[in-house]
């Protein structure tokens, strides 16, 4: 995009930078990061620069565990929204996709505005963007056309939410963008709503993955739904918790938990109930698997004879 129309936007740009809106505007702000921290040029013309083919498959190694449990949540979160002409794209932690949904047709044109895997979409490189912005700020958001820093880029709208590990660290973006200029408000709205739910999916996947062994609890939220998820062990310790159940119980974010009773950690009522049921499942799986034997279902939940009688007891179980 050349001529008055990019002279435009880099001057508007400029004049919400200087003007000091930085400190009010989190859009003005990231124009600023992009100019003055990272010495871009609104008027740049080149492409996102690429990975090499080698490079990628690094990348996508590096990713492996959120790779295989984003698959079926983008898949469903593409059917919803790739008949409008979006594309679905999945980025790591430094702003390069690494996977993506498209239809065939416009496979050309996401490639030619650089909305394809190996792209390199951080807000170091390309300024104000759905997937680089979102990185930074590390919260969903929609960078809707000229909100992008690059003149180059404001045909795009792009919706971005991040994604967080099993430890609550940041693990990457998912991203919903399109090139058409009939994308209403509303419509971006719903992609909004889709894309936050399909990360909450992937979160719990990866999740579950990373506490295979592990009973997955959900935390209760002051609005009685449900906040998080957290993982006990078979001596009813805490051993890890999502980043929102990290925020809900008051645990930093971004590092292994240390074990912790999960009465001490969840307390109240319904804790007891969440912990309760999940055990007494627990317990009555074991059971069924045994086919009644007590000694055989001990031994695969890997506690004594004695200790599983107790439990019976307690949770009034028949045997």
């Amino acid at each position: 995009m050349n001529g008055p129309m990019s002279r435009h936007h880099a001057a508007r740009v400029e004049a919400a930078i200087t003007s000091g809106q930085a400190a009010r505007s989190a859009l003005v702000a990231s124009w600023r990061r992009s100019s003055r921290l990272h010495h871009l040029d609104p008027a740049g013309r080149n492409l996102p620069l690429r990975l090499s083919e080698a490079e990628l498959r690094e990348a996508r190694e590096r990713i492996a565990p959120l790779l295989a449990a984003a698959q079926g949540a983008m898949d469903r979160l593409y059917q919803a929204v790739g008949a409008a002409g979006c594309c679905v794209l999945l980025a790591d932690g430094e702003g390069v996709p690494v996977d993506r949904r498209g239809t065939p047709a416009d496979d050309a044109t996401f490639q030619s505005w650089g909305l394809w895997t190996g792209a390199l979409w951080s807000e170091e490189h390309e300024g104000t963007n759905g997937i680089g912005t979102c990185l930074v700020e590390q919260r969903p958001l929609t960078i809707d056309r000229d909100q992008h820093f690059f003149t180059r880029n404001t045909l795009l709208s792009c919706t971005a939410v991040p994604i967080y590990d099993h430890d609550g660290m940041l693990a990457g973006v998912l991203d919903v963008s399109s090139c058409r200029a009939d994308r209403t408000d509303a419509f971006s709205s719903l992609i909004a709503l889709a894309a936050g739910e399909a990360a909450k999916r992937i979160e719990a996947d990866l999740f579950r993955r990373a506490f295979a062994h592990a009973r997955i609890v959900l935390t209760p939220a002051s609005d009685g739904q449900c906040s998080g998820l957290v993982a006990v062990d078979a001596d009813d310790l805490v051993i890890g918790a999502t980043r929102s159940a990290r925020v809900g119980l008051g645990i930093a974010p971004g590092r292994p938990l240390q074990p912790v009773p999960a009465a001490d950690l969840l307390g109240g009522d319904a804790a007891h109930d969440h912990l309760a049921g999940g055990q007494r499942a627990v317990l009555q799986r074991a059971l069924l698997r045994a086919g009644g034997n007590v000694s055989a279902a001990a031994k695969a939940l890997g506690v004594s004879r004695a200790t599983l009688h107790r439990k019976l007891k307690r949770f009034e179980l028949k045997h």
